[in-house]
């Protein structure tokens, strides 16, 4: 049983979506890791009206040979203009550079039913002088109703010597698809070495513009501002997960719009490892709060697919403690699959609470999910951390600012070996390969913590 998608045999990579007629054309990269990680690999296709189930349409768009610039099918955009499908993507050949030539162009394809697609053998849009051909990729298209024409944005650095912190995003522009202007830099905050899958969408009376980065945090972060022109504004929570999500893109059916990243792998599924490129398909619904800044949950059509759960305890449970720590063993849950929600309030004097996952119950071994609230912080981690440490946990945590008193909701989901919790628009996710038991507890550190109406669902509808 398995809710997040998977390819058989790969390892879901960038993802490319595009929503029409009532379908999710999930476009993407599969990493075989055979005979070792990040050979050379093409777009794939699944479809999906739910984000439950889904259709395996294969190869998408084909890779090249060894002497071809399309040795890789990198990322880039699929989008509807002049009544066809089009797919502007980056080609990629990890030989080049070592030959004196730009190792990343742009190219195009063709389509007239978002599964046959038919390449032009065109629009190479190289990297401008002063900017790395080594770095140019991960294309994205809209088009911009009040201008009236078609936006490019796309992943570039420029080369200043040395410099490695010179990532930033370029723009271009075109009325008709045919021929386009190079606009210059669109963001370049001289942070990070390069801006990887860029995204740029209107909600409400913001835009919002959505970058990977991996020189700093490693994960999909975003800026708002009222005009496409900036200035561009980082909110205090700038993110949508923790490391262990990457190279998020949105994509809309209208009413809503979701993020499609993935949940990386750990070398070797083991806890102390870091984290590999590519992994499993995971899906947030995105939404704006009142003063612009957004916050992700679960997808409604993901929730309704679980079986109706059941009660856990009935009433409520207040955990009190004063220079301590004070437990409660909610549950024993499932090894591979289950989903607990429970209502929680703390005090005004609460310093630390969270959930212990995968208890071993004779030794207290466990995962766990805590929030620092002298530091507005959530984390994952092992423990007891003993011998230290035992769990690479870098990346793991995101800002919460929760309030005395008031009532919140956390759902937590675990497939296989991934974790995803949910509390008030923040997600984290993990991933756990040393499960000592399987016991589920809450706990307070210093100040009290009440929970109620806790449930589990420990399977989805057929």
């Amino acid at each position: 049983m398995k809710l997040f998608y998977e390819p058989n045999n790969a390892y879901f990579g960038d993802c490319m979506p595009f929503y029409h007629d009532g379908t999710f054309y999930v476009f993407h990269q599969r990493d075989a890791r055979n005979p070792r990680p990040f050979e050379p690999f093409e777009w794939s296709l699944a479809t999906t009206k739910d984000f439950v189930h889904y259709e395996d349409k294969g190869v998408a768009i084909l890779k090249e040979g060894d002497d071809s610039p399309e040795q890789y099918i990198f990322a880039g955009s699929v989008f509807e203009g002049n009544h066809k499908f089009h797919a502007i993507y980056t080609a990629y050949n990890r030989d080049f550079a070592a030959q004196g030539k730009d190792a990343q162009v742009l190219m195009s394809a063709e389509s007239d039913d978002l599964l046959n697609w038919k390449k032009t053998g065109k629009f190479v849009l190289p990297a401008p002088e002063g900017y790395d051909g080594n770095d140019w990729r991960d294309p994205f298209i809209l088009w911009e109703e009040e201008s009236q024409q078609y936006i490019m944005i796309l992943g570039a650095r420029k080369l200043q010597g040395k410099k490695k912190r010179t990532g930033r995003t370029v723009w271009f522009t075109s009325k008709d698809l045919a021929e386009w202007h190079f606009e210059g830099d669109f963001w370049a905050p001289e942070t990070f070495t390069m801006h990887e899958m860029p995204d740029l969408f209107k909600m409400g009376d913001w835009w919002y513009l959505l970058t990977t980065e991996y020189s700093e945090r490693s994960k999909t972060i975003y800026r708002m501002s009222r005009s496409l022109e900036g200035p561009w504004i980082a909110p205090a929570d700038d993110a949508f997960d923790g490391r262990a999500y990457y190279a998020a893109r949105s994509c809309s059916d209208g009413k809503h719009r979701y993020l499609f990243g993935w949940a990386a792998t750990k070398t070797d599924n083991q806890d102390m490892n870091s984290w590999d490129w590519a992994g499993t398909f995971v899906c947030h619904e995105i939404y704006q709060r009142p003063d612009g800044t957004l916050g992700v949950k679960l997808p409604d059509s993901m929730l309704s697919a679980f079986e109706p759960a059941a009660e856990v305890l009935k009433g409520d449970a207040v955990l009190k403690t004063v220079d301590s720590q004070a437990n409660l063993r909610i549950t024993e849950t499932p090894e591979d699959f289950f989903k607990v929600e429970m209502d929680f309030q703390i005090s005004d004097n609460t310093r630390k609470f969270g959930i212990r996952l995968f208890e071993d119950p004779e030794t207290g071994d466990a995962y766990k999910y805590e929030v620092n609230l002298a530091e507005n912080r959530i984390y994952f981690d092992r423990t007891p951390n003993q011998p230290w440490y035992r769990y690479f946990d870098k990346g793991l945590e995101r800002p919460i600012h929760l309030e005395a008193g008031r009532k919140y909701h956390a759902r937590l989901i675990v497939d296989d070996s991934i974790a995803i919790m949910y509390i008030d628009g923040v997600s984290l996710i993990a991933r756990m390969h040393a499960k000592a038991g399987c016991d589920l507890s809450a706990y307070v550190i210093d100040g009290s913590l009440k929970i109620e109406n806790i449930t589990i669902a420990k399977s989805i509808r057929s």
